[in-house]
């Protein structure tokens, strides 16, 4: 087995190695960063043992786990032998090493086999995640008549004589294509079209279990910004909406862009908008309780990438002035030449109006809010320390943060990750399925600005003023207000800004 590791979805976007002694290991893990992090259920294996049925063998088992650093889940019998019993015990590990290591002890542990180990992420994933099912069903000649033909013609034709009606008469109402071509997954970088499927196939579960839309993973087979924007353009009729995703930049925002003005449906890069409405509403939140207004923090931000700029972009909406980002070659400044393209450029002269160069330690001397959309260990706690009073941090990367909340809690106020182990977690499925749900509900022709900051300011009112402090600036994921309240919000603003085809409820406000 073998361990992949994190980095950034443009991988010229996270800081690397400076030249001061302040900055000589911001791109380096710290030595105990592993041993930080927890057992996770996504590394989580179902170990099958034989074991001598004697008094305390099974007691030794579990002193064992806990001695290795395993979270034991369940203990099962799974049969008898004789003399011996057979037991599955489910265990979350750190990651694959993590677990590889575990499995050697017991190895190694007398009167206990190792039968059999199952990695439970595989088995979920085996056939694929989701399938396609039918509404209605097929039982009878009538049935097959008017599903099919000779009775689909009329409906055909209905649409043919008011195209507007394919909203009502097929799937389109409801469907979300996610399109990507495997260039920017996850952590994992460049893996291609057919590795990315899991992904999609998680984020069409997500669309489903949270917005009760219908989503179905498209993985392209070409890297070409001008196929890739065709493609979705011949495909578009079967969708309401599109939703890109794991596209690595700056093409991401030419494709986006073009999509944007050449289709009459919404079209949403998740990897950049989803990531900032989320941060913002976590962000509204975190500045209720230290007391600070938008457009006096100072922001400090490592990744300008897909997900940096829109974070960027929207922050600048809700008022924001202040904001310095890095990237591998440092400061991204006004007049800077290494390693820029487009977006970048857009980046320099609309941030860091003071054209601040040195170093990440000095960027956050009296910074308000550290944003991380970068890669592991790519801040030292340390600098932490020369934050402004009341410190927020937002270490987004995943599976590992820029910096671990155990290391940054003795410097900062308010901690946020994208993990779900621990408080605070920014996860963009707190937007992506609310916020396509109000657009294909009012069937907006786009989702623009003002809609996504709605859905920030809805998200963040979830959290009631008497729930809000440090550890719950953000819904949960499974908090069942969220996507109602973001939906509602979203086509509001679709309304208001003239984007909804659909005539609004009367009463409706």
């Amino acid at each position: 087995m073998s361990i992949s590791k994190s980095a950034s979805k443009d991988q010229d976007s996270q800081p690397k190695q400076g030249k001061s002694s302040a900055d000589s290991n911001t791109n380096a893990a710290p030595a105990n960063q592993n041993a930080l992090a927890k057992p996770s259920a996504s590394y989580s294996l179902t170990i099958r043992l034989k074991i001598t049925n004697s008094p305390g063998m099974l007691g030794k088992i579990t002193s064992l786990i806990g001695e290795v650093g395993g979270d034991i889940g369940a203990i099962d019998i799974a049969g008898f032998e004789q003399g011996a019993i057979l037991r599955d015990i489910t265990v979350a590990v750190r990651d694959l090493v993590h677990g590889e290591t575990l499995v050697k002890r017991l190895e190694e542990l007398e009167a206990c086999e190792v039968v059999h180990v199952s990695d439970r992420t595989f088995l979920m994933h085996l056939g694929g995640k989701i399938r396609v099912t039918n509404k209605v069903p097929l039982n009878t000649r009538d049935d097959l008549s008017m599903a099919y033909t000779p009775g689909v013609a009329r409906i055909c034709m209905a649409i043919h004589q008011e195209p507007e009606s394919v909203y009502n008469l097929t799937i389109k109402h409801n469907t979300v294509a996610v399109v990507t071509d495997g260039t920017a997954v996850l952590g994992l970088g460049d893996i291609g079209p057919e590795a990315a499927l899991p992904v999609m196939e998680g984020k069409a579960m997500l669309f489903k279990e949270f917005g009760k839309i219908d989503a179905f993973p498209i993985c392209l087979s070409t890297k070409d910004p001008e196929e890739i924007i065709k493609t979705v353009k011949y495909i578009a009729p079967v969708f309401g909406g599109i939703n890109l995703e794991d596209i690595s930049a700056p093409r991401c925002f030419e494709i986006e862009s073009r999509l944007k003005q050449e289709l009459d449906i919404p079209v949403f890069h998740d990897d950049q908008h989803g990531t900032a409405v989320v941060v913002l509403a976590a962000l509204i939140n975190a500045l209720k309780i230290v007391k600070k207004e938008m457009h006096e923090i100072k922001v400090v931000l490592t990744g300008v990438g897909a997900a940096g700029v829109a974070c960027s972009k929207i922050m600048m909406s809700a008022g924001v002035k202040n904001i310095i980002g890095f990237d591998r070659s440092g400061a991204i400044y006004k007049g800077r030449g290494e390693h820029m393209n487009y977006m970048k450029d857009w980046f320099a002269e609309n941030t860091n109006s003071a054209c601040f160069s040195g170093s990440l330690a000095e960027a956050l001397q009296g910074a308000d809010l550290f944003l991380g959309l970068s890669g592991p260990g790519t801040l030292q706690a340390e600098f932490l320390s020369g934050m402004a009073r009341d410190a927020i941090v937002f270490a987004m990367a995943n599976p590992q943060p820029e910096v671990m909340p155990e290391e940054a809690r003795p410097y900062v106020r308010i901690m946020a990750t994208g993990r779900s182990d621990y408080p605070n977690q920014i996860n963009n499925v707190l937007c992506f399925p609310g916020l396509f749900r109000g657009a294909l509900d009012c069937r907006a022709t786009d989702i623009n600005e003002e809609m996504k900051l709605a859905a920030a300011h809805a998200l963040a009112s979830v959290v009631t003023a008497e729930e809000l402090n440090e550890d719950y600036i953000i819904p949960g994921v499974f908090n069942p207000l969220v996507a109602d309240v973001v939906a509602a919000a979203v086509s509001k603003a679709a309304y208001a800004t003239g984007v909804a085809r659909k005539h609004m409820k009367e009463g409706a406000s």
